[in-house]
């Protein structure tokens, strides 16, 4: 192996900048929604607590939507840097729903985030309301407009081939923005996001009780977060039933990789393997923990339905769809198949986890609990956030990974869409570069939701006290910076 393959730098890169700015994007798609609904809870109730903690963690949002800014833009220098050969190939589609991202959604966003920052003692209650349910529309907006451009990836629609060949041009925007994939996608992704907002909620929650700080407001966060675990798991798990339809209909090799399932199989044979040792290969028989019919039923929603193994579907990619592509892969169109297969198991094993532990949580803190939460389940309460995390990031990586040997399916492959005269160190330069930055910036980060998380919301005031007078609240500046 050549380690200064310039091909397999440029995918470690544009994989680990990713990844990493990945880690904000969810968090911010989730975060929105909770400062919106506890804004409106204290916008309707009066209640001081629900301010208190809309100002709490609106302060994460901001940091942890500052921080996805800046990890963002490198992502678009990378296709110019070291995908030229992709950029000219898809440029003409992928471009337009990337335009509408940046020039609309991502602008449209952070116009009203800046008016809800500044906006606290100088709009009126009801329009400041307004402001980051819009911030939080627009933020959807723009996940959305990043999932056509991908879907675009996994599905090409609304395109057409130049006249030279060398080239998708754009035929139909709607086509594009209605793919299929994406429209399975943004609620799956919307839900994840979700899923771990509640999980950060859960783990700074729990950090306050079990200190006994912050009592009034942390048991309500804290329920918060619980039911939003219990509820966006539920539907992760129907959005997800819905987005393996489409993907077994758009790319079934992804699928037969998830499974490893080399030869065609129906019915009772078309099992689903919830645990293996090892990983199959197709050369042996390995134990494995499977339950019949149920790779049937996520495929096709129906026990007798069918599903195209690995082998077969070789061999129609290579004679019949696409020939023209099979020297370059050896004939081989599959994935690498340990990635897609346990990725596959631990995205969905890791969600689980977090859910059960949120069953618990509720369990231990309902109303009629005669014994107090132990210590030891407060401070595994705490580390609840990484499983929805990991569950994310590796349900993206098979997203990513199950698509190989393709960078465009069926349109292009990922070894012809690198930049042809860049060579192996200058990639490097970049890498090293990028991973020194994004180390400091990681740094930063994390101590400033730490210790944001640590100081927690501002305290109630004295119930002895004398009330403030009226319009006090609007004249006295609340804002969150």
């Amino acid at each position: 192996m050549d380690l200064l393959d310039p091909l397999l730098l440029a995918r470690w890169q544009f994989g680990l900048t990713t990844l990493y700015h990945f880690l904000f994007v969810p968090l911010t798609l989730g975060m929105a929604l909770t400062v919106a609904i506890f804004q409106t809870a204290w916008y309707r109730t009066g209640n001081q607590k629900w301010l208190h903690l809309t100002r709490f963690f609106g302060k994460l949002f901001l940091i942890n939507f500052a921080m996805g800014v800046v990890t963002g833009i490198v992502q678009e220098f990378q296709f110019g840097m070291n995908w030229s050969s992709y950029s000219r190939f898809v440029g003409d589609v992928f471009g337009a729903p990337l335009a509408f991202e940046g020039l609309m959604a991502f602008f449209f966003e952070a116009t009203f985030i800046g008016l809800w920052i500044f906006g606290w003692d100088k709009l009126p209650k009801g329009v400041h309301l307004a402001t980051i349910w819009i911030a939080t529309a627009g933020a959807w907006f723009s996940a959305y407009f990043i999932l056509a451009a991908n879907a675009f990836m996994q599905n090409p629609v609304g395109y057409r081939m130049a006249q030279d060949g060398g080239r998708a041009e754009m035929d139909d925007f709607l086509a594009v923005l209605t793919n299929p994939v994406a429209l399975a996608a943004l609620p799956h992704t919307l839900f994840a996001a979700f899923m771990l907002t509640s999980g950060v909620i859960i783990s700074v929650s729990s950090w306050h009780l079990l200190r006994g700080q912050h009592l009034e407001m942390m048991r309500p966060a804290l329920k918060y977060g619980l039911w939003g675990m219990i509820v966006t798991f539920a539907g992760v798990a129907i959005s997800g039933d819905q987005l393996s339809l489409v993907m077994v209909a758009t790319q079934p090799m992804k699928m037969a990789a998830a499974e490893a399932l080399f030869n065609s199989a129906c019915g009772a044979d078309a099992s689903f393997s919830l645990f293996s040792i090892g990983t199959p290969d197709g050369t042996g028989e390995i134990w494995s923990l499977r339950v019949p019919y149920l790779l049937a039923l996520l495929s096709t929603h129906s026990f007798d339905g069918c599903v195209e193994g690995i082998n077969d579907l070789n061999m129609q990619y290579t004679t019949e769809l696409f020939p023209q592509f099979a020297d370059q892969v050896d004939g081989n169109f599959a994935p690498i198949l340990w990635v897609t297969y346990w990725s596959f198991r631990w995205m969905i094993g890791l969600g689980a986890i977090a859910a059960l532990t949120a069953v618990v949580g509720l369990w231990l803190t309902r109303r009629s609990a005669k014994r107090p939460v132990p210590a030891w389940a407060w401070k595994l309460a705490i580390w609840a956030w990484p499983a929805s995390l990991f569950a994310i990031l590796i349900g993206w990586i098979f997203t990513e990974m199950g698509r190989q040997p393709w960078i465009v399916f069926s349109l292009m492959l990922t070894q012809d869409g690198v930049s042809p005269n860049v060579p192996g160190w200058n990639v490097v330069l970049s890498l090293v570069a990028f991973t020194l930055i994004y180390a400091i910036l990681a740094v930063v980060e994390i101590g400033l939701i730490v210790r944001t998380s640590k100081r927690g919301p501002d305290p109630l005031p004295d119930p002895d006290a004398p009330p403030p007078p009226e319009g006090a609240l609007e004249d006295t500046p609340t804002t969150v910076y």
